[in-house]
């Protein structure tokens, strides 16, 4: 069931009348909201819920177990159990195929011949969100940093959250569980701020991604057949297509919790924005960055045990978090890349400057953003590739070279980024990503219409599974 669907607006209209009529009952609401949860996940595929409802109940009694005891071995005994649980799922759905055709592809090019053990195991959607959600609970409780959840009607609802289930954000339950624990309450604030999260989300989805996504396909499906200026394009409509996309499902994620008297955390800052890699990573999916920080890179030492170390750390977690996006080695690529130019900025430029007053400044600021968005585009062609090869052939093919199709793609690409660039520079000089909830109200009521008109418009039309969902 996707947001951009019909299936999904007659649900959340049924489930919403349901909700409100519930509004002083705090209890049987979550009740309702763990139904409507498990009713949303199980429209893909019903017995995937039984992962949910493990891992919900896992997690639920390590944190029981946690708050009875203060034995450090037994405590320790627990919180692996949790770990093993729930890494030992995650692993087995979404890399065994992955491990067991690359070793066997090893062998092959040793000259040995092995008999694959393949399963053809289907990946659940959004397992690798809803898996660090609630292990970090299980961290967390361990940790002492907050208590344990008495509650597992609420603890489900904190994990099943319809809204951000499937593609996040990645709550934490410090934050999120107190949410579920205690009465909501909607203020006219909420559910204006709730509606332009919407329908600019949708407009980023529809409008924005879908579109994009057919001038990427285009040119990555088939990209020896273009010049070196038309690979440039395709890449660019891909940057255009992931963030649209991704960022554009936690804006409906997050204006659908408005609605429900939720507050989910943000999870996109203007990233193409950045100036710098560490920029970047704290503008791009803000709640898996900070999750790989403190549950990895602090564990694995942080930057605390001296500068190679400090490289090793940060390697070692941008590579875990490659692969957390998928089972396909142009991931791993992906993220060696990523903690590659982490380090290099570290040791180039080991620490951020202020900006010089006037135009010295604006141009240090225009000459940073410009060399990070060059890295931004390369990293995405390495996580849109399907090949080695592919990943080759752009970074040695893209040019000035021009074909038949490249102003008509050229174009197409400008019709799309040009609303977004409009929007984000308004966000980003009212340091106010819901600048337009304080617009006039008719500048308001214009940008919510011009983007439901546009998306009536120019939207696709077919339901288009977002890309996250794969993850």
């Amino acid at each position: 069931m996707l947001f951009n669907s019909l299936e999904f607006a007659a649900f959340f209209a049924i489930f919403y009348v349901a909700y409100l009529l519930l509004f002083r009952w705090r209890r049987l609401q979550n009740v309702l909201l763990l139904v409507a949860s498990y009713v949303f996940y199980g429209w893909w595929d019903w017995r995937f819920l039984s992962l949910i409802a493990i891992s919900t109940l896992v997690d639920y009694a390590v944190g029981r177990g946690l708050a009875s005891s203060e034995d450090p071995v037994y405590r320790k005994r627990l919180v692996t159990t949790s770990i093993v649980v729930n890494l030992g799922i995650l692993g087995f759905f979404k890399y065994f195929n992955f491990f067991v055709a690359s070793f066997t592809d090893a062998m092959a090019s040793l000259g040995w011949q092995v008999d694959a053990l393949t399963l053809n195991i289907i990946l659940p959607v959004g397992i690798s969100f809803y898996t660090f959600q609630t292990l970090s609970y299980s961290v967390d409780v361990y940790r002492k940093k907050m208590p344990a959840a008495d509650s597992l009607l609420d603890f489900g609802v904190f994990v099943a959250f319809f809204p951000q289930l499937v593609a996040g954000p990645i709550e934490r339950a410090a934050r999120f569980l107190p949410q579920v624990q205690q009465p909501r309450r909607l203020s006219a604030g909420q559910w204006e701020a709730g509606l332009y999260l919407l329908v600019w989300g949708l407009f980023k989805k529809v409008v924005l991604a879908d579109n994009a996504a057919q001038i990427a396909n285009t040119v990555f499906n088939d990209h020896t057949s273009y010049e070196g200026l038309d690979l440039l394009v395709g890449a660019l409509a891909f940057t255009l297509q992931i963030y649209g996309d991704f960022s554009g499902y936690s804006d409906i994620a997050r204006g659908l919790a408005k609605w429900l008297g939720f507050d989910l955390m943000l999870n996109f800052r203007l990233p193409y924005f950045a100036r710098d890699p560490s920029d970047f990573w704290e503008r791009w999916h803000i709640s898996l960055s900070s999750w790989l920080r403190d549950y990895l890179y602090i564990s694995l030492g942080g930057n605390r045990g001296g500068t190679i170390l400090t490289w090793r750390n940060l390697a070692l977690t941008m590579l875990l978090g490659g692969l957390w996006h998928g089972a396909r080695w142009n991931f791993v690529i992906w993220g060696a890349f990523h903690g590659a130019i982490l380090i290099a900025y570290r040791i180039l430029r080991p620490n951020r400057s202020t900006d010089p007053p006037g135009v010295a400044g604006w141009a240090k600021a225009g000459l940073e953003w410009s060399v990070m968005s060059v890295f931004t585009v390369m990293g995405w062609i390495i996580f849109r590739a399907e090949t080695a090869e592919q990943i080759g052939y752009f970074f040695t093919h893209m040019g000035p070279s021009t074909s038949s199709q490249t102003g008509e793609l050229f174009l197409q690409l400008v019709f799309l980024w040009i609303p977004l660039w409009l929007v984000q520079i308004w966000q980003h000089r009212t340091r106010d990503l819901l600048c337009f909830t304080k617009a006039p109200a008719p500048v308001g009521a214009a940008f919510l219409l011009l983007c439901v008109a546009s998306s009536v418009l120019f939207g696709v039309r077919e339901d288009i599974e977002f890309i996250y969902f794969q993850f």
